[in-house]
């Protein structure tokens, strides 16, 4: 933990003795993890086509058979509705992306990318994945106990998000 998070931790157990300061470890390694991966691909979006969000949108598209729904978008990367459709529809005015009425359920359109979306992130995703292999080569062997490790913290979080949200 860095020192400063370090002394948080600390000074709010001070001060309020009956709280468990615990959870911080975790929260303030993810944080700085997250802030790590995004500062390492940060010079990509600098004038890029796309930015972050919109990218993690296009890549599952990218090679999907068929159309998707934006609610099947969100439940999948875990994003608010709000926020995809939001996304979707920025790059639907950019003509990265089309959507069609679903016949299935008038509601819900049918997302698709078009070919200049596919050109787009067919540049910008790869050099992403290059700048993220950078960042991870340093684990080496441990790459598989971290990555173990890692899914084991995401189920622990999934399992446990409906009893916190109560």
């Amino acid at each position: 933990m860095l020192p400063l998070q370090s002394r948080t931790q600390q000074l709010w157990g001070e001060h309020h003795p009956g709280l468990d300061t615990s959870p911080m470890e975790v929260v303030a390694l993810v944080k700085r993890i997250t802030a790590l991966l995004d500062r390492a691909v940060e010079p990509l979006y600098d004038g890029a086509a796309l930015t972050a969000a919109e990218v993690e949108l296009l890549v599952p598209l990218r090679y999907n058979a068929e159309p998707v729904t934006a609610h099947h978008l969100a439940s999948r990367l875990g994003m608010s509705r709000a926020g995809v459709s939001k996304t979707l529809g920025k790059l639907e005015k950019r003509d990265l992306i089309t959507r069609s009425v679903n016949p299935a359920d008038r509601r819900a359109a049918l997302i698709s990318m078009t070919g200049t979306g596919q050109d787009v992130i067919d540049d910008l995703f790869p050099r992403e994945l290059e700048a993220h292999a950078r960042l991870l080569a340093g684990l080496g062997q441990d790459r598989e106990r971290v990555v173990d490790a890692l899914t084991r913290f995401a189920e622990v979080m999934e399992s446990r998000i409906d009893d916190t949200s109560t």
